[in-house]
């Protein structure tokens, strides 16, 4: 019995040591394995993280600020009676362009051509007045002259003793008067004057008045909408008829940030500062005018300050009311360092790019952002051009790390490594 159990307890040590050895073969079989197939991958790549690169480039960048703006009119004049009476004739269809001078209106002109015609009338019988003043005058000299040497002529009688005092007393009474009767021709003479004056202003007015039944334009433009028809009756001063907005030239208004006035001041002060105008609906249609306006206070509610750009839209294709791009040419940045957005990152400690070394390693580099052109970023500082950057592929990264661009993941017939070129059995 003793002899029996000895024998199996012998049996089971045994299949418990070759159940130890198989599993040992087993996972040296399977260590062999991941180790060839580790090293197979470190063949085709070496651990490197797959990225996409691009080269630091150098070219001029216009400095540029973007914002919206507002078409305005140069100038809207609105247009009204400066006479009263009845709308006769409207010389115009409302909405198209007009010239300067060009007749607009016309209201009822005949209580004004009456009133000239009264006024010119008034002038005749003044002039007339005043030909019989001065008629009156040289009558009334030529008495005075003969009662003077008259009385002359009687003083020396009366100190002969050949006429009493009385008569003579009484021809220089005679010449007295005469004298202030010409002094009274003379102011008559004066009056018809001053009403040949007042005749003349009148009919200056009435000229005036006249004038006015004729309504013309001042300036060029296209009016609006009428707002009074024909036939109608019009007051001065109070009715407006219609306005005309003046579209060239052209006014295009935006607002920039009050950070942006100290630059904006510096370039003015070099000279003329370009301003592009784009529709909205249209990005072809560009349109180049100069910076003329900048406002004198800023805007506190919004710390924008006001600007217009003056453009001279010969072809009207900017229109009042509009909203458009507005693009602010300040200067130009020769030479500038681009590199595409994508490739600047932002970490706790600011901005960086990640840069390829030759020996395929990247470089965490800091870099200082400026302008961003369309799709590419301006580098003030911490690139070079010529440098390689990585543009996909940050997250993988970390100094240091080994990159494998996609020309590197190609095979020599353009497939990736380990695969038959297309068109090829492997």
């Amino acid at each position: 019995m003793i002899r029996s159990r000895l024998k199996l307890s012998i049996s089971l040590q045994t299949l418990a040591l070759s159940a130890i050895l198989l599993i040992s073969i087993l996972n040296s079989g399977c260590t062999n394995k991941s180790t060839q197939a580790a090293g197979g991958g470190g063949r085709r790549g070496d651990g490197a993280v797959p990225v996409v690169v691009a080269t630091v480039t150098q070219k001029d960048v216009p400095v540029n600020i973007d914002v919206i703006g507002n078409v305005e009119p140069y100038s809207t004049i609105s247009v009204k009676a400066q006479v009263g009476g009845e709308l006769t004739n409207v010389a115009f269809h409302e909405g198209e362009f007009v010239k300067k001078g060009q007749q607009l209106f016309s209201i009822d002109a005949r209580p004004y051509e009456a009133a000239l015609g009264q006024a010119q009338a008034n002038l005749l019988r003044d002039t007339a007045a005043l030909g019989q003043a001065e008629a009156n005058l040289a009558r009334d000299s030529a008495n005075e002259k003969y009662a003077q040497s008259q009385a002359a002529r009687y003083q020396k009688l009366f100190e002969a003793g050949v006429v009493s005092s009385e008569q003579t007393d009484q021809m220089r009474s005679s010449a007295d008067a005469l004298a202030q009767t010409i002094l009274a021709d003379k102011a008559a003479i004066e009056s018809s004057k001053a009403q040949m004056g007042a005749s003349r202003a009148q009919i200056e007015n009435a000229k005036v008045q006249l004038g006015y039944t004729t309504i013309r334009s001042p300036i060029d433009g296209r009016t609006g909408n009428l707002t009074v028809k024909q036939g109608n009756l019009v007051a001065a001063n109070s009715m407006e008829l219609v306005t005309i907005a003046e579209v060239e030239p052209i006014y295009v208004t935006f607002s920039v940030p009050e950070s942006q006035l100290g630059p904006i001041k510096t370039y003015m002060a070099q000279g003329k500062l370009p301003v592009t105008s784009t529709p909205q609906d249209d990005i072809s249609q560009k349109e180049v005018g100069f910076l003329t306006f900048v406002d004198n206070s800023v805007d506190p509610t919004t710390g924008t300050i006001k600007l217009k750009g003056t453009f001279q839209n010969t072809d009207r294709k900017l229109w009042p009311g509009q909203f458009v791009r507005v693009s602010l040419r300040l200067t130009t940045q020769v030479r500038a360092v681009i590199v595409p957005n994508q490739a600047v990152q932002t970490g706790q400690n600011g901005q960086f790019v990640y840069v390829v070394k030759t020996d395929k390693t990247v470089e965490l580099r800091p870099v200082v952002t400026g302008t961003r052109v369309d799709q590419d970023l301006v580098i003030n500082r911490g690139l070079e051009p010529g440098e390689t950057i990585v543009t996909e592929g940050h997250l993988r990264l970390a100094p240091g790390s080994k990159v494998q661009t996609p020309d590197e993941r190609r095979g020599p017939g353009g497939g990736r490594e380990g695969q038959a070129p297309q068109g090829k059995a492997g």
